[in-house]
């Protein structure tokens, strides 16, 4: 048997499967071969930390949490949030906030609480993440009195907060608020004398290399040293991460202050990129020392930072590190860091596993996201013996192959050049009583196209309308795309115009642009038309530039009239739209067809301004010199 049968007939069983089920919380390794649950361990990789359990708190913020969220605000439920913990860290309040930032009133009570009643003093970051969450029409009132307290502490407010509360009161429709927002920013920034410092300190850091001479000229300057203060220079040095790092170090140093878990957490922020990540994991080790942690809003805009880039590697071991200490990422962050992952070009598996290693460990379930998480990044890299052992893991955790699952393993095997068995694929789920959708067919065509197999990409098509599977303007891009991949130009002409007219399909605009600069490449005008008619007649903008450049060059007067008329159906098309032809034409020398074509124009065009002044300083630029 060869090894897509295998492949096939392994998907046959998963849906007649009679096994004893395991339970949810079996782990996943049972199901793999072992070599791919083997994780490496390079002295020499950055992942060297070792990973306390923080007994402090280890369970509590999570409690705390659930607490809050599950009972109304009482003197009951302050007792017992102060018996179960009294003291509450910069990281647990962040943690806590973030986890309620939902429900805004839940945060306000909470936030009240935690700094009238713990003696909690919140940095700016926690001012920063609360107002977000309040600017609510359910919390304005309570917006409002936290950023009076902040000016009463001499807090700040930074740009991005800034601009993220506006962003949320206008499309809030709270319109007095959004106003009177902008003016209290921009009241807070002309009048903030730390700011003027701020801005001084970033200037002299950026000019010139750090040493002495940069340590002497801050030396000299009236630095209040704060929290804040260090938080909005590290955010200005963002983009110059050594510098910030540099900074830091010497605000430690030389100014008697201490740095704690809020100035740890955004130097971190500032450090979470490529070209500073030996600094970060540096810094990282260094927190862990002094018994820090990093917070989870930290952790977010990190792991977005690694994600853009691509930095799995890093990625993985933050959220290694994260799992490992009281401020455990959200099982969705778990799918989300698994789909990542299989977007890779080439899935590492050992990454996907110590993924999983970490939240089974924690005491999770992977949930269908989760196994698909996996199953796409092993159908994807051509994996598919250990991708049928993750569904059948899938299976015996409760849940069902359904279009996602297949779709994956198809993609995967049109990616591997396996396309016979993509087909197959579609049968097996009729099979099992799932029917194919609009995606997985779109899948298994994209597949045959990009193989350059196009005339079996038909076939597919023919086969899918026939499931009653109606097609849409994704699908009919794939295919027009196959068509003018072999030159088959005609071709994709003959079946966008059918799947118009007879199925009354709306193409996207990017599909008629491509198709029309085909045609008319391939000198094919009339054809090129009839398709501007139609992105008319589907409201799409004019897409004129082709048409111009094409007639000017090989076109006659008639074809400039017809390309008019194309323009528009109700009305004469925009005097711009003659001025261009004009131009065109004077421009490659034919000052004839621009004249016969002037000739046969409407009366208010032939003495527009514009076409008066362009056809009188063609006259001029033509005269012969006296």
């Amino acid at each position: 048997m060869n090894r897509g049968k295998t492949i096939l007939s392994s998907l046959r069983l998963a849906k007649s499967i009679h096994s004893t089920r395991i339970p949810r919380n079996h782990s996943l390794y049972a199901q793999v071969t072992t070599q791919f649950s083997k994780q490496s361990h390079d002295p020499n990789s950055t992942f060297f930390f070792v990973h306390r359990q923080n007994a402090f708190f280890s369970s509590q913020p999570s409690s705390i949490h659930q607490l809050v969220l599950d009972s109304d605000w009482s003197e009951e439920l302050e007792r017992e949030l102060s018996n179960s913990n009294p003291t509450l860290s910069h990281e647990t309040v962040v943690y806590i906030l973030k986890k309620l930032d939902k429900d805004p009133k839940k945060a306000s009570e909470f936030f009240n609480w935690v700094c009238g009643k713990t003696g909690f003093e919140p940095s700016s970051v926690v001012y920063g993440l609360v107002l977000r969450i309040f600017a609510n029409k359910e919390t304005m009132k309570q917006f409002w009195i936290t950023i009076n307290r902040m000016k009463e502490l001499g807090f700040s407010v930074n740009k991005d907060t800034y601009f993220t509360v506006l962003r949320v009161l206008r499309s809030s429709k709270m319109g007095h608020d959004a106003t009177a927002w902008t003016q209290l920013y921009d009241k807070m920034v002309r009048e903030n004398e730390m700011d003027k410092v701020m801005k001084k300190v970033v200037q002299i850091v950026i000019q010139f290399d750090w040493g002495k001479d940069v340590e002497r000229k801050l030396g000299e300057m009236k630095i209040r040293v704060s929290d804040d203060f260090i938080l909005r220079v590290l955010k200005e040095l963002r983009g110059c991460p050594l510098k910030a790092l540099s900074f830091f170090k010497w605000v430690g140093g030389s100014w008697g202050y201490e740095h704690n878990s809020v100035t740890y957490n955004a130097i971190a922020r500032v450090l979470g990129r490529s070209d500073s990540i030996r600094e970060f994991w540096s810094v990282v080790e260094e927190m862990r020392n002094l018994d820090h942690d990093i917070d989870i809003d930290t952790y977010i805009k990190i792991s977005r930072q690694f994600e853009k880039n691509m930095m799995l590697q890093d990625l993985v071991e933050l959220y290694e590190l994260m799992m490992d200490g009281p401020y455990k990422p959200s099982g969705q962050n778990c799918s989300a860091l698994l789909r990542t992952i299989a977007r890779s070009d080439s899935p590492d598996m050992n990454l996907v596993f110590r993924v999983v290693r970490k939240y089974e460990a924690a005491g999770n379930s992977l949930t269908k996201a989760d196994y698909d998480g996996i199953h796409r990044s092993l159908t994807s890299c051509g994996r598919f013996e250990e991708a049928e052992k993750i569904v059948e893991a899938m299976k015996n955790a409760g849940y069902e192959p359904d279009n996602i699952t297949y779709s994956q393993l198809v993609f995967g095997l049109c990616k591997a050049r396996r396309l016979g068995e993509a087909c197959e694929v579609l049968d097996v789920m009729e099979a099992s009583g799932c029917a194919p959708d609009l995606k997985t067919w779109t899948i298994l065509i994209s597949g045959h196209c990009t193989a350059n197999e196009l005339d079996n990409a038909l076939l597919c098509f023919a086969k899918m309308t026939e499931k009653s599977c109606d097609a849409d303007a994704d699908l009919l891009d794939v295919l027009i795309s196959g068509f003018l991949r072999q030159n088959r130009i005609d071709g994709a002409n003959t079946l966008l115009v059918e799947m118009v007219n007879k199925a009354r399909l709306i193409p996207w605009q990017a599909t008629y642009k491509n198709l029309i600069q085909k045609l008319l490449e391939r000198r094919k005008l009339e054809e090129a038309l009839n398709l501007l008619v139609l992105m008319k007649k589907h409201n799409y903008p004019p897409f004129p530039q082709p048409f111009v450049q094409y007639i000017s060059r090989f076109g006659t007067v008639e074809d400039a009239e017809d390309f008019l008329k194309a323009l528009t159906v109700k009305q004469y098309p925009s005097v711009s739209a003659y001025c261009h032809i004009f131009e065109s034409f004077l421009k490659e020398g034919r000052d004839s067809e621009a004249k016969d074509l002037l000739f046969k124009c409407p009366y208010h065009i032939r003495n527009h301004f514009a076409i008066s002044s362009l056809f009188g300083s063609a006259r001029s630029t033509n005269a012969s010199p006296a």
